[in-house]
C-alpha cells in the first residue's frame, strides 16, 4: 500500500467517530510483515490516529495494546497501557504498570534465557486464549510519535505486552508462538485455569512449560 492510499485509508478511518472497529483473524492485513514507517502520515494524522486508538483500546475491558494493523492499518505502530484498575494489582505482585506508550518502528531481544508461560488472548481473537512462553526481559528499540529514538528494557506484564504488540508488526498472532493443545475459550480460563493455574492447565490438557 503506498503512503497516498495508506493516508487516504487513515482519513477515512477517522471521519468515523467514537472506538476504530477491530479486525478479526483471517483478514490478511494481520498477516502481512509492516514495512518501516518514514512518515508516511503527516503529524496530525499521525496524532490523531494514535489518540483514536487509544480511545479504542480503553473502551475495551482488560485491553493493554493495540497494533494498527488491528484497526485494518498496515503501519509499524503500537499503542500499550495497562488499565489504572490492573495498576494495584500488578504493583502488590511486584511489577510495574505500562503507562501510555506509542511503539513506533519497534524491534524487540531478549536479555537472558528465563522464558515464562501464561495464556494470552487478543483483540483480534475474540473468545479464544492460549499459553504463550516467552522472554521474561527484553530490550526494546523503538521510536515515540515525535521521531525520538529509544531503547528500553521491559520486564515481566510490560515485556509480554510489548512482544506481542510487536509481534503483530510482522505478521504474527499469539497463536503462532502458543503451544496448541492449551486453546481454551476465554470462559474456560477465567473459570478452570485462572483459579487452577497454568501448571495444572499444562498437565491436564498435556503441553510442555518452559
Amino acid at each position: 500500500m503506498g503512503s497516498n492510499e495508506l493516508a487516504e485509508k487513515a482519513a477515512q478511518l477517522l471521519e468515523k467517530p467514537g472506538p476504530l472497529t477491530i479486525v478479526q483473524a483471517g483478514d490478511p492485513v494481520l498477516r502481512q510483515k509492516i514495512a518501516f514507517y518514514d512518515g508516511q502520515l503527516d503529524d496530525d494524522t499521525l496524532g490523531r490516529l494514535i489518540a483514536r486508538m487509544r480511545e479504542t483500546m480503553s473502551e475495551i475491558h482488560g485491553a493493554v495494546g493495540l497494533a494498527a494493523p488491528q484497526v485494518g492499518l498496515p503501519l509499524r505502530l503500537a499503542v500499550l497501557e495497562t488499565p489504572a484498575e490492573f495498576s494495584a494489582r500488578l504493583i502488590e505482585r511486584g511489577q510495574q504498570p505500562v503507562p501510555f506508550t506509542v511503539l513506533v518502528n519497534p524491534s524487540y531481544k531478549a536479555m537472558g534465557r528465563s522464558r515464562t508461560a501464561s495464556f494470552e488472548g487478543c483483540l483480534s481473537m475474540v473468545g479464544w486464549q492460549a499459553v504463550v512462553a516467552r522472554p521474561d526481559r527484553i530490550r526494546l528499540t523503538r521510536e515515540d510519535e515525535t521521531g525520538r529514538h529509544l531503547v528500553e528494557a521491559y520486564d515481566g506484564l510490560g515485556a509480554r505486552i510489548v512482544q506481542h504488540e510487536a509481534d503483530h508488526l510482522d505478521g504474527m498472532l499469539y497463536l503462532d508462538r502458543s503451544e496448541l493443545r492449551s486453546l481454551s475459550t476465554t470462559e474456560q480460563v477465567v473459570a478452570r485455569w485462572g483459579v487452577a493455574g497454568v501448571t495444572a492447565a499444562s498437565q491436564q490438557l498435556g503441553f510442555a512449560l518452559p
